[in-house]
């Protein structure tokens, strides 16, 4: 884990970062996430943890969203909001899965309803989508900005080539977290490129 030079706070309020593990550096996965013709979007056959701010925007939709997504509002969430304060408003829910995937994939085509909502429309997903959903396979846990772990024990079925974990989100990072920080963990992960070429195979920053 590299401590920063000084705590980031998301534009949103929350979370703020002041570590990083650096194996999102190291680690690899396909990036291109719509081109990608063999994972079934695997990543969306789980449920997300989702801030209590999309959740009230989502519902705002109204109706025309409801019919889009194809389930109820109320059948959107698993169950209460759990309070945390590493999410934006300090609350999140948990989508709920249905036939095996999130209420909100596209089981019809591709990826996520909510971004095709937006992009239709015309609005910014940062809104409405989940945090944790637009940062994956990055993830923050205890002011620290780390690998999801499905990047971790290979469950990814995208692992092992591409960009890196940092490269595939570095724009998003730059949304939420700002310039400095990007300029922060670029410098980072070059210094992280040369100590990975001199460790070796991918497999030493991956648990045993």
């Amino acid at each position: 884990m590299i401590a920063l030079s000084r705590a980031y706070a998301c534009g949103l309020g929350a979370p703020t970062i002041d570590r990083v593990d650096e194996r999102i550096f190291a680690l690899r996965y396909f990036a291109a996430c719509m081109d990608c013709g063999f994972c079934a979007d695997q990543c969306c056959s789980y449920g997300v943890d989702i801030d209590a701010a999309n959740i009230n925007a989502l519902r705002g939709l109204g109706s025309d969203f409801a019919a889009f997504v194809g389930v109820p509002p109320a059948d959107w969430l698993t169950g209460e909001l759990v309070s945390d304060p590493e999410f934006p408003s300090g609350a999140y829910g948990r989508t709920a899965t249905r036939n095996g995937q999130c209420v909100f994939a596209d089981s019809s085509a591709r990826g996520c309803r909510i971004h095709a909502w937006c992009l239709r429309q015309g609005l910014d997903y940062h809104r409405f989508k989940p945090l944790v959903s637009i940062l994956f396979p990055v993830t923050f846990e205890y002011g620290a900005l780390v690998p999801s772990p499905e990047t971790l024990d290979r469950t990814l079925v995208c692992s092992g080539e591409g960009a890196t974990l940092y490269e595939g989100v570095r724009n998003e990072l730059r949304y939420y977290f700002g310039d400095a920080f990007i300029a922060e963990l670029d410098g980072l992960a070059g210094f992280s490129t040369q100590r990975c070429s001199a460790a070796g195979p991918i497999e030493r920053f991956l648990p045993r």
